[in-house]
């Protein structure tokens, strides 16, 4: 390889850089490896410094963007994590509060829904996605794991339904219109007590309806 530092017509601080394979193009079937003299693939490649200077600085920055990106993921991430740890014990007392109830209506005349037991005939999936990407596989594995209990279902002969909540998983079921789904809900980045009302209110009507 030989540099030449002839400016070009176009560009004074351009250099012209030559070899017999260019780094950019893919050598002619008509070279041979042993005589690098008979190759066809002699090609300049003419670039200028200011050219050169530009793509650097691009790279740089993108590589900046991508890691102030993972720091921001990466402290989501954490904050998820801390409020379903912080939030673990009262789904456990709550859990339990509810079944010592349900063991008290047993012995008890009380008309309540929510506690009769009848054979399982259809079931109703609740699916929970993401609104953006930039979560990993978070979206992909909800996903998966609801196709595999669909499987599962479809094996066990029995009827199902999707509750789909956030976009991502809005999107996939419209696309799959031989998926049934009862209801597309849009989640949040902060969910409020009035969201997941609405989604109760629906699993608390296909309950009672027997749908």
């Amino acid at each position: 390889m030989w540099v030449s530092s002839k400016p070009s017509l176009s560009d004074t601080s351009s250099l012209s850089f030559r070899s017999f394979i260019s780094p950019f193009q893919l050598p002619s079937q008509s070279s041979t490896p042993g005589n690098p003299s008979r190759s066809s693939s002699v090609t300049p490649v003419h670039c200028g410094l200011r050219d050169l200077r530009d793509r650097i600085d691009s790279v740089k920055n993108t590589q900046k963007i991508t890691e102030a990106m993972k720091l921001v993921a990466a402290a989501k991430v954490r904050r998820a994590q801390e409020a379903v740890v912080n939030g673990r014990p009262f789904s456990e007392s709550l859990v339990e509060v509810l079944y010592n109830i349900n063991e008290q209506l047993q012995t008890e005349d009380v008309d309540a829904p929510l506690t009769n037991v009848r054979p399982v005939k259809k079931v109703a999936l609740v699916v929970v996605t993401g609104d953006r990407g930039l979560c990993g596989g978070f979206n992909n594995a909800i996903i998966k794991k609801a196709e595999a209990r669909i499987a599962e279902l479809k094996q066990l002969g029995l009827d199902y339904t999707i509750i789909s909540v956030g976009k991502k998983g809005n999107s996939y079921f419209i696309r799959r219109p031989y998926i049934p789904v009862d209801r597309f809900l849009d989640g949040s980045s902060l969910p409020t007590a009035k969201e997941a009302q609405a989604i109760a209110d629906d699993v608390f009507s296909l309950f009672v309806s027997e749908e």
